[in-house]
């Protein structure tokens, strides 16, 4: 459960969601549910997840399934840490 807190943390940071931070769930919705992230806030999301968990990202790794929930997100997160 720590990389799911350090994701949403990077993500309400990186979008700027404040307190709407906390209301992020494992099963929340991303792509299409919030409408801070569009293409341009993947790309700095997927920079500063980079610089928070000291790995890259390259670009055949992104795909909308990655960022479909949160859960999936950090699910994501998880599995490159483990590389």
């Amino acid at each position: 459960m720590a990389t799911y807190d350090e994701v949403r943390g990077v993500l309400g940071q990186t979008l700027q969601l404040g307190d709407r931070t906390l209301t992020l769930m494992p099963d929340t919705p991303l792509l299409g549910n919030l409408p801070e992230l569009d293409s341009m806030a993947v790309v700095n999301l997927i920079a500063a997840l980079e610089d928070q968990f000291g790995f890259a990202i390259e670009d055949d790794e992104i795909s909308a399934d990655v960022f479909a929930t949160m859960a999936s997100l950090a699910r994501f997160v998880d599995q490159k840490l483990v590389q």
